[in-house]
């Protein structure tokens, strides 16, 4: 009772949510982060997933470096990070870049991986018959392929989002804010009183994962093709 008394109290106390360190700015400090990894993400992942999906090539290579990437220990990429960008930025280069950069480790397996099996799930025929029509490579990857893999696509999408919205919590360690900050201050004076504020940290980085989950997953659904809807739908009433 002690821990959901500690918690609602410090959740509820006004000072939590206005000032320099209130709840708005911290939560505005977490996405702005993780948006900011993820875009960095995609713009890295995408385009080598749909390359290797497309044209078939270097496929084990990309995946198999993928999956090396994600068993990489987040923590251990920004301590490896950090004296490498701390000279450069005694600010920028010891608080914020180290966490980007393991979140973009992080980000990347699930959209180059996604990438390429939607691309390479979609029938060989349907693709010859486009080039049949006379389209281009590109025309063939841009009207045929991206529409039909969209959906795994953004899954791979938002499971990265998810993945980095909750794991970024970890640069809080390094000086970093976001929700992360309330965990790293509620443990450090956890004799203190600290509890309520690190069990409320969690709590707001718990809720803002469903939020990412929720939004992405209505994203997908929009994304996907109607008659990819109504074949799930036949295949699902036929079973």
């Amino acid at each position: 009772m002690n821990i959901l008394y500690e918690t609602v109290a410090w959740l509820t106390d006004p000072a939590q949510w206005s000032g320099p360190d209130g709840i708005p700015l911290r939560l505005g400090e977490h996405v702005a982060i993780s948006a900011g990894s993820l875009a960095v993400a995609l713009l890295i992942a995408l385009p080598i997933g749909l390359w290797i999906g497309h044209t078939g090539r270097y496929t084990t290579l990309a995946v198999n470096l993928a999956n090396l990437w994600r068993a990489l220990p987040s923590l251990a990429v920004i301590a490896m990070v950090l004296p490498l960008t701390a000279p450069l930025d005694p600010q920028l280069g010891f608080k914020v870049y180290p966490t980007v950069v393991a979140m973009v480790v992080l980000g990347v397996p699930p959209i180059l991986v996604n990438a390429y099996a939607g691309l390479s799930e979609i029938d060989r025929d349907l693709l010859e018959a486009a080039r049949g029509q006379g389209m281009s490579e590109w025309q063939v990857l841009w009207r045929v392929e991206l529409p039909l893999a969209l959906p795994v696509i953004v899954t791979g999408i938002r499971s990265s989002a998810i993945q980095i919205v909750a794991t970024a919590t970890l640069g809080a360690i390094f000086g970093f804010g976001g929700l992360g900050h309330y965990l790293v201050i509620g443990f450090a004076t956890l004799t203190r009183g600290g509890l309520g504020e690190m069990v409320g940290g969690a709590l707001l980085v718990a809720g803002l994962v469903i939020v990412t989950d929720i939004v992405f997953a209505l994203l997908q659904r929009a994304l996907t093709p109607h008659g990819l809807v109504l074949d799930r739908a036949r295949s699902t009433a036929a079973a």
